[in-house]
């Protein structure tokens, strides 16, 4: 059996290797799990949603079908939602795990399996490995999958279906201060990239006195061609509505609403790096909040300048909000997250929520009663410049990780772009420190011969020279 779980669960092609067959495995590999090792003694219930994409509402049923012919009482969402609705509706039902039938911000062709744990975050590495045993035994004895006719499941109470988003919106109503939001009578455009966080924020908003016009919120499990991922390259129809609007400011979810953009009245791209900034800030000098900071290695600087300045401490963890999520569930975390929009705050579940840091930015708008392009540029001042860029380069032949983090770190440069190495790292492939402003991280995929570099410095034209040696390194491979 091919199947893996990565760091937030499996992804696949449509009709390749995700289809129904090898789902309804996957789901009795987790009914295994849930049943032997995840429960607490009563009958246990797993929460269960989907996303837009092509069939992950039919692909949602069959995971229930299953969950019910295990005994398990499985609560199916009556319509897509977001990931972090579904996590919290997992501590809100006490339920044993949660499934999201979603491939979050891949291309239209994939979609996926997120598993949940009992505490509302991403299944631990430990976790997900027991789930692929249990699928190795069944497929050792040659045992297939126990399903329930739908209608019988729901006769005999073991199918729910309900609505995960009005606990969720009442949770997030507890971490936001909305009428400070509607002090500031924002022009928002909300863009759901048609993914299931559609809705969510100009429901969250409509008791307030912004002006939210959504975009991008109809069904469409193509996603209109482009990947449901909030970056500057996809969110061109978010600038346009923006200007015929006359917008202050513009959040982009991504497909399952996990992580979060947005866009200044300017039409500038505001990274989640501005965003975590922003977001710590705000919660130390307004809500005078302490506790560590959490963020992953490819993580702006700016975060660690203005947690000294705070006296916070910081753990830098390797990429996936699941490493975060360990530091949360250990306590005091002010604020965790990562590079690509996955952020969560204290009192929140330990999961990335684009819907709840999109509200928080409002927030800190309203607040400040300034443009946003003004807090960004307010920002560069006190804890930049900083200039921020990835790219993702294919390699002429697979390597080994391994193989490829030994020799960057053997055979490390003395300096990089004319400035000398002060530290090399290997938390999560090797980052080279130049100093305090500048970074070069160069991360070989685990899964196909892709280097991804990342790269922060005070100028963009410092950034270009990082990403050009990233290039001659792909180029030597």
């Amino acid at each position: 059996m091919s199947i893996r779980f990565g760091t937030d669960g499996w992804r696949a092609v449509i009709s390749d290797t995700f289809t129904y067959n090898n789902l309804r495995l996957v789901a009795q590999a987790i009914a295994d799990y849930v049943l032997r090792e995840g429960g607490d003694g009563k009958d246990p219930e797993v929460i269960i949603g989907f996303d837009t994409r092509f069939l992950s509402d039919r692909y949602a049923t069959e995971v229930a079908r299953v969950m019910a012919g295990n005994g398990i009482v499985a609560w199916l969402t009556r319509a897509d939602a977001p990931t972090p609705a579904i996590s919290y509706s997992v501590v809100e039902k006490k339920a044993a795990a949660g499934i999201m039938i979603t491939a979050s911000h891949n291309p239209p062709r994939y979609n996926g399996l997120k598993l949940k744990a009992s505490y509302g975050g991403a299944a631990s590495p430990q976790q997900a490995r027991r789930v692929e045993h249990y699928l190795e035994e069944a497929e050792a004895q040659a045992r297939g999958p126990n399903i329930m006719d739908y209608q019988r499941a729901v006769d005999q109470d073991l199918i729910r279906r309900f609505d995960p988003v009005w606990a969720y919106y009442e949770h997030l109503g507890q971490l936001i201060d909305l009428d400070t939001i509607s002090s500031g009578e924002l022009r928002v455009v909300a863009d759901a990239m048609y993914g299931s966080g559609r809705g969510c924020i100009s429901e969250m908003l409509s008791r307030t006195r912004c002006r939210v016009h959504e975009i991008r919120g109809e069904m469409n499990p193509g996603f209109g061609g482009i990947h449901p991922e909030p970056i500057g390259k996809y969110l061109n129809a978010l600038v346009a509505a923006m200007q015929a609007h006359h917008a202050d400011v513009g959040l982009a979810t991504d497909g399952d609403a996990d992580r979060i953009g947005a866009m200044d009245a300017l039409g500038n791209f505001v990274d989640p790096h501005h965003i975590f900034a922003l977001a710590l800030r705000y919660l130390v000098e307004k809500r005078g909040w302490t506790g560590r900071v959490v963020k992953t290695v490819s993580t702006t600087m700016m975060v660690d300048r203005l947690a000294a300045k705070f006296g916070l401490a910081v753990e830098e963890t390797p990429i996936g909000f699941n490493y975060i999520a360990d530091h949360i569930l250990q306590g005091d975390v002010l604020i965790g997250g990562e590079e690509s929009g996955g952020i969560s705050i204290r009192g929140h579940i330990p999961e990335g929520d684009g819907v709840l840091m999109g509200l928080l930015l409002l927030e800190i708008v309203s607040d400040a009663g300034v443009p946003l392009h003004e807090l960004i540029a307010g920002l560069q001042k006190e804890a930049g410049p900083a200039c921020y860029a990835r790219t993702d380069l294919r390699l002429r032949h697979p390597v080994m990780k391994s193989e490829m983090v030994a020799r960057l770190t053997e055979d490390a440069p003395h300096s990089i772009a004319g400035m000398p190495i002060v530290d090399v790292q290997t938390v999560d492939g090797v980052k080279y420190r130049l100093d305090a402003e500048s970074w070069l991280l160069i991360r070989p995929s685990g899964t196909e011969p892709v280097l991804r570099v990342y790269a922060e410095a005070p100028s963009i034209e410092v950034v270009k020279a990082l990403l050009g040696y990233g290039e001659e390194v792909a180029a030597s491979v």
